[in-house]
């Protein structure tokens, strides 16, 4: 690792020992300094951008180029007549001033090169070709070398620390809901230009009467001989791991003129390129975000899926994807958009883990367990919107989107303390999502939003459990690992098998509507007014039995130490209601925007038992809240907010019967659970300096929850299922959250340096006893890599991760620290040969011992005649060193667990790609 981090200094040094500084200041002609000014340095000789950059707010700049060169310099402003003037540079640094005029003649202006970065407003500017070395073949090779931008674990893409929301290609939203379909599929080759848009509002009548600090999108800009003609690449490939043949089909064509786009995407294959997981799939189309939150209000509708594990080339042993996709969009006339898409995706993966369970309470036995698990996805999506432009004072959208599953799920288990264990589970659930929005400028300064969303959702997991039983030894001291539990639960002992079978279905149907109303009182200021409600239904019904060995069913009748007639079945009703208003004032006031405001709120919420047993809340809430923006620079900004919120439960946490949610876990709701509330402050921090080459984001963030809901968790000595139930917790919790990323270009090294910073407090209840958690955790991230155009590319990134775990329940404090150093190569050779790796090595230390350590590698080698050639050839070889399984350490309040993950086999496979 040494040795790699100076060769790159070396490739750096050599590069920047043949240079010069020139500098120099820019005003304008009464002399004030002119901030943003572009200035460019043209290789005279090979006709290209040599260096550029941008002044301070001084006016200041400065170039790197090289000794004894003839340089065309170029200085542009808009609202300025262009400078342009050839010098030769010496053996030493050189400066000179420039004054610049003003020109009304805008057209005029020829532009002869391509910046790299420019800045306009909220929207940052990426010429994409600047940044390629040769060596990029999707969008996300391009992005992954934007300053500023980052490509997280997860495969999504952040933008000072901010989750983009939206991919568009020329204007045209690209498969609405995920942005990773966008870059691992879009090619490189296609893209001209990347816009960041900050502050991002897809209404333009709403732009300027709000504060979108926490939105960002991104737009696409394709070269022009994309446009009008199909582009895109198909993708064909197998091998032979040690267990299957492997195949690869990947066909991805794109079509885009002013009226209309059609984008397609096809996957199969079985080498661990999963496209959409099922975690993916649940956030396409927009899924239902309610408007709530930011009025105050927050209700979550909960998951009563079934417990599936997410599946990559990391954490399964087996993975096969289909994917069929189809995106469009159409424009008949300038004032209508008609877009959508359809989807298809099938995921079947199998995986291990081997956990190793040490429980805190020393009345528990400690647990091991090999478990292996084969599970299946098939999941369909749809999405239509459209968007009506009447004209600039009418807009009306209308989006309807919606997501069906058929996934099911066998697990085997092999368990120290429980036996051999079988389970399955399968689910059918469906989702529908519509909303309804029209904006309506009525004059100068007033302006309305109306907005209305609706959910309807159904959930129909089923469960069933197979645990081994010896029905002579129920009563000695060394029984079976479930007898007790069992006895607990209500069940017959005296068969073989206790084959456990839940029914469930959740139903919900949620409406949001709200109205706002913006008053300009001038350029500075406006008023909102807002008024708005939440109607959400939902019923649970569900059945908890046991199969005898007979074939047989028998109702239980449990006796649960706390729990007053616990029943085995759900019917439950729960409605709720929020009808709410509210007003905020917005003003500017030199770098200051203030937004003082607040929202007072009507709340009904009710749950029927049974049919029989209600309770219901009915109470007012004032909440006031405060935002204020300090625009100190185009750039740079400083961001406080403070928001209370009001949290409400959904019925899974309500119906009050007994559920399974696996064979040692089982759930009582509470029907009597009141709201949660908390306080949440925030200040967030960004800088993007083009200056000096640098961007900086910072965020610190509080939150307070008062009656927050919790679960008492019983735990029988001796045994190592759980029965748990919901209560609302009179301690408070509190989490504080401290992030730092900033990033530095030197020539042609680029440099990280991260931070994260988390402390959390919380209150659980064991066995009825209040049990305190602190659990403080804290990293460090750097990365350092080059971006050469004709040399190849060395990333070397170090990460490390201190976890201190303090509970009331033990004596000790638990210390985990995680190491992950990782290094990446990418050389374009010969302008013919792509060579790509990604080595890594994680070790995980927990109390000073290592824990585990594992390592990673994969590498790539490619052929094509030419950067413009239609077919290329690959070697594809993925983990390589034949790594078996990775670990992990967690830790909760009950217990530290050890997972041991088996991962995807060592394989090599050939891939042949044609490009339209």
């Amino acid at each position: 690792m040494k040795k790699l981090l100076l060769i790159a200094i070396f490739m750096v040094s050599l590069s920047a020992s043949g240079q010069i500084k020139y500098s120099g200041v820019v005003k304008d002609s009464i002399g004030e300094p002119l901030e943003m000014a572009n200035v460019i340095a043209l290789d005279t000789v090979a006709k290209r951008i040599a260096s550029y950059g941008f002044t301070d707010a001084k006016g200041v700049f400065k170039l790197d180029l090289a000794k004894n060169t003839v340089y065309n310099i170029k200085i542009s402003y808009v609202g300025f007549k262009e400078i342009s003037e050839n010098i030769k540079t010496g053996a030493t640094d050189m400066s000179k001033n420039y004054t610049m005029y003003e020109d009304n003649m805008l057209e005029g202006i020829n532009i002869v090169a391509k910046m790299p970065v420019t800045v306009k407003g909220d929207t940052i500017i990426y010429n994409a070709d600047s940044f390629k070395n040769g060596s990029e073949r999707k969008l996300k090779d391009v992005l992954e070398k934007l300053p500023g931008v980052e490509i997280n674990d997860e495969g999504q893409i952040e933008v000072e620390g901010k989750a983009v929301e939206k991919i568009m290609v020329d204007g045209k939203e690209f498969f609405s809901g995920d942005t990773k379909l966008a870059t691992e599929n879009i090619p490189s080759n296609a893209v001209d230009k990347i816009q960041v848009l900050r502050n991002y509002s897809n209404v333009s009548q709403l732009s300027g009467v709000q504060n979108n600090q926490d939105r960002v999108a991104i737009n696409i800009k394709l070269k022009e001989g994309k446009k009008n003609f199909w582009f895109g690449d198909i993708s064909a490939g197998g091998g032979q791991s040690q267990d299957e043949t492997l195949y690869l089909f990947q066909p991805k064509l794109f079509y885009y003129t002013p009226k209309y786009t059609i984008n397609i995407i096809g996957d199969v294959n079985n080498l661990g390129d999963v496209v959409i997981s099922r975690r993916d799939a649940r956030s396409f189309g927009g899924s239902f975000q309610s408007q709530s939150p930011s009025n105050g209000t927050n209700i979550s509708l909960g998951d009563a899926g079934i417990g599936f594990l997410n599946a990559g080339a990391r954490n399964a042993n087996r993975i096969e994807t289909r994917l069929s996709a189809l995106n469009f969009s159409y424009s008949p006339n300038p004032k209508l958009d008609l877009s959508g898409f359809l989807i298809w995706s099938g995921n079947s993966n199998g995986q291990r883990n081997i956990n190793d369970i040490d429980y805190v309470d020393p009345r528990i036995p400690d647990e091991f367990r090999d478990t292996k698990t084969d599970q299946t996805s098939n999941t369909g999506l749809f999405r239509f919107s459209t968007v009506y432009k009447k004209d600039f004072n009418n807009q009306l959208n209308y989006n309807i989107s919606g997501r069906f599953s058929n996934e099911f799920s066998n697990e085997s288990v092999d368990s120290r303390v429980l036996s051999d264990i079988n389970q399955f589970e399968s689910a059918t659930p469906y989702t529908i999502n519509q909303d309804f929005s029209y904006f309506y400028t009525a004059s100068e300064k007033s302006i309305f939003a109306l907005e209305v969303k609706h959910l309807l959702q159904d959930e129909d997991p089923f469960y069933v459990a197979s645990l081994e039983n010896d029905p002579n030894n129920n009563d000695d001291v060394d029984n079976d690992g479930f007898d007790d539990a069992a006895e607990t639960l209500g069940l017959d002992r005296s068969n073989m098998f206790y084959t456990l079978e839940q029914d469930r279905k959740v139903k919900s149907n949620q409406l949001d509507a709200k109205l706002d109303y913006y008053y300009i009182l001038n350029q500075k200021s406006n008023l909102n007014f807002v008024a708005g409600t939440i109607l959400s239904q939902q019923n649970f019904d569900s059945r908890f039995f046991q199969i005898l060995d007979n074939g047989a069913e028998l109702d239980p009748n449990p006796t649960i130490p706390g729990i007053v007639d616990p029943q085995t079945t759900n019917d439950t009703e729960y409605n709720f209601t929020d009808i709410y208003a509210g007003l905020r004032y917005r003003l500017r006031s030199g770098i200051f925007t203030f937004t003082p405001g607040f929202t007072l709120h009507s709340y009904n919420s009710n749950n029927t038992q049974y049919g029989t047993e209600t309770f219901e809340d009915i109470f007012f809430k004032f909440l006031p809240e405060f935002n204020v923006i300090a625009q100190f620079k185009q750039s740079e900004s400083l961001n406080f907010t403070y928001r209370p919120q009001v949290n409400f439960t959904d019925v899974n946490q309500i119906a009050r019967g007994i559920v399974a949610n696996s064979y040692d876990s089982f759930f009582f709701g509470n029907s009597e659970l009141i709201n949660a509330s908390f306080h949440n402050v925030s200040l967030n921090y960004r800088s993007f300096n083009l200056f000096n080459n640098s961007n900086v984001f910072a965020r610190v963030n509080y939150t307070k929850t008062i009656d927050q809901v919790n679960r008492n968790t019983i735990l029988e000595p001796g045994s190592v299922v759980s029965i748990s139930n919901s209560i609302n917790s009179l301690l408070d919790n509190e989490n504080f959250t401290a992030i730092l990323s900033a990033g530095k270009t030197f020539g042609k090294i680029q440099t990280r340096l991260g931070g994260n910073y988390n402390f959390n407090k919380s209150y659980q209840f064991i066995n009825s006893l209040e049990n305190t958690n602190e659990n403080t955790s804290y990293g460090f991230n750097t990365r350092i890599g080059t971006n050469f155009r004709k040399a190849p590319n060395i990333t070397l990134r170090y990460n490390i991760s201190f976890s201190n775990q303090e509970n009331s329940a033990r004596r000790d404090i638990v210390k985990t620290v995680r190491h992950t150093p990782s290094i990446n190569f990418d050389a374009y050779i010969w302008k013919s040969v792509t060579l790509t790796s990604d080595y890594s090595f994680t070790d995980q230390r927990q109390n000073g011992v290592s824990a585990n350590s594992f390592s990673l590698w994969n590498a790539k080698l490619a052929y094509r005649k030419d950067s413009d050639a239609k077919w290329e050839y690959e070697v594809v070889g993925n983990n390589l060193l034949a790594t078996g399984s990775q670990a992990s350490v967690s830790q909760s309040v009950f217990a530290f667990t050890l997972n041991e993950r088996f991962i995807l086999p060592r394989f090599i496979s050939f891939r042949v790609r044609y490009q339209l």
